[in-house]
């Protein structure tokens, strides 16, 4: 694992803790990108895990793969002191810390991704929290969502945090798998019969009622029955006929 930037040697560094206890204020204004030092070549890290065992772990890890850990915290007002002064490649950080253990971690994340893009951000998490990370994803590249319990992977981990700092994202397997499962248990064409939904298909087409009996081979009256039994079983509002094939054909393309 190579762990600098093209055209740059790198050289291992004494481990910086970073500062702690100071008073911060909000979040965004711990952030000053005008202060912000200017690169040195080496791709350096800042962690952000409150507990302190896997957070030595993950420097220790990261160190002997070839990166350098600038500074190390266990709060976000810490994590963002450090981002500040050191203007990292890389901010680790857990989604839930002090004080609440709630979403301290992610707030934080989300300050660094709008100050300051340039670092990249992997966010780690104990359990799938789809709304969570669907927040970080959908901020752009250079992001990443991964279980703690992914850590133990090594070659795992350590080829996600080289995938982000090279501006790739990168989400947990297991984030993905919950999202589709997500997706099936809310497809709100799930509620219509085969014969229905190849009739909708058609309507998304942009078919009459003779056009689609004509690719069914049905009647048109068979046609009506279906059009009418979507629309009721879509719960779309008592309105004109037409309004409603509209509402479900919208319907039908959210859903594909």
């Amino acid at each position: 694992m190579r762990a600098f930037r093209t055209g740059q040697d790198w050289r291992p560094r004494p481990r910086g803790h970073g500062s702690r206890g100071r008073d911060c204020g909000e979040l965004v204004d711990l952030l000053d990108t005008d202060a912000m030092p200017s690169g040195t070549g080496l791709a350096r890290v800042v962690l952000a895990e409150d507990d302190v065992l896997l957070r030595e772990g993950l420097a220790s890890l990261l160190e002997r793969s070839g990166y350098e850990i600038v500074g190390q915290s266990g709060t976000a007002p810490e994590l963002l002191a450090l981002v500040r002064e050191h203007g990292p490649d890389l901010a680790i950080v857990d989604i839930r810390m002090p004080p609440t253990h709630a979403t301290e971690g992610l707030d934080a994340a989300r300050v660094i991704r709008e100050t300051f893009p340039q670092t990249a951000i992997l966010v780690l998490s104990a359990f799938v929290e789809i709304e969570h990370a669907m927040d970080l994803i959908a901020s752009g590249e250079r992001s990443g969502y991964l279980l703690k319990s992914r850590v133990a992977r090594v070659d795992d981990f350590l080829e996600t945090v080289e995938r982000i700092i090279n501006g790739g994202s990168v989400v947990d397997p297991a984030l993905v798998q919950e999202l589709v499962a997500a997706r099936r248990t809310t497809d709100p064409l799930d509620v219509l019969s085969p014969r229905e939904r190849e009739a909708l298909a058609l309507m998304a087409e942009g078919r009459s009622n003779a056009g689609i009996a004509h690719q069914m081979w049905v009647t048109e009256g068979t046609v009506e029955k279906h059009v009418r039994s979507i629309l009721a079983k879509l719960q779309l509002p008592e309105t004109e006929d037409d309004h409603r094939r509209v509402l479900a054909v919208l319907t039908y393309l959210e859903a594909r």
